[in-house]
């Protein structure tokens, strides 16, 4: 009885620290969107004052708004936000829909772990190669790959997350029909 007690608290830690590196994630995403919205209206307005500008702005907002995108994945994933396609699975028996529910959740597990190793190998190979963006502020491109690295391994270790809540016959979606919860 006493081992059945340390799982189970060793289960639902690391289901709390996981959680919790979603929601940090997604708090990152938030700060990223606010960034964009700030270089987008420090662009603009430095467009008003004629003949100024802040060279790199533009390339602000874009690695910004794809921070964001990858930053927000796993809250995403969690919460039954990206597109799921589960007319197919309500229509199934319910052999067949484990069945379908363990291959997606295992080839979303075989996909997001190559994403994240391919991200985190761009951001290596931008680090030793000096690699810079084409704009006029040549920042170097690993600092806005990495939040796309980070994204990418909070979504495999999300897919991963499921996959095992799924075997164990644990909750993991915060939405199950295969929409997002709405406040109406």
């Amino acid at each position: 009885m006493q081992k059945q007690e340390i799982n189970l608290s060793l289960e639902l830690t690391v289901d709390k620290l996981a959680r919790n590196f979603y929601n940090t994630l997604l708090a990152l995403a938030c700060v990223s969107m606010l960034a964009a919205l700030l270089s987008i209206t420090l662009n603009i307005a430095t467009r008003l004052v004629d003949g100024w500008s802040i060279p790199g702005l533009d390339g602000y907002a874009g690695y910004s708004i794809a921070a964001a995108l990858f930053l927000a994945l796993p809250s995403a994933f969690r919460h039954g936000d990206h597109i799921r396609v589960t007319l197919l699975l309500q229509n199934s028996p319910p052999r067949m829909r484990t069945a379908l529910e363990y291959w997606s959740l295992g080839a979303g597990v075989l996909l997001s772990l190559y994403i994240a190793w391919f991200a985190c190998r761009m951001v290596w190979l931008s680090y030793t190669l000096h690699d810079v963006a084409p704009t006029g502020d040549a920042t170097p491109m690993w600092i806005p790959q990495l939040t796309m690295a980070v994204g990418s391994i909070g979504f495999a270790v999300a897919m991963v997350h499921g996959f095992i809540a799924r075997v164990r016959g644990a909750t993991f979606f915060e939405a199950t029909s295969g929409e997002a919860a709405r406040s109406e």
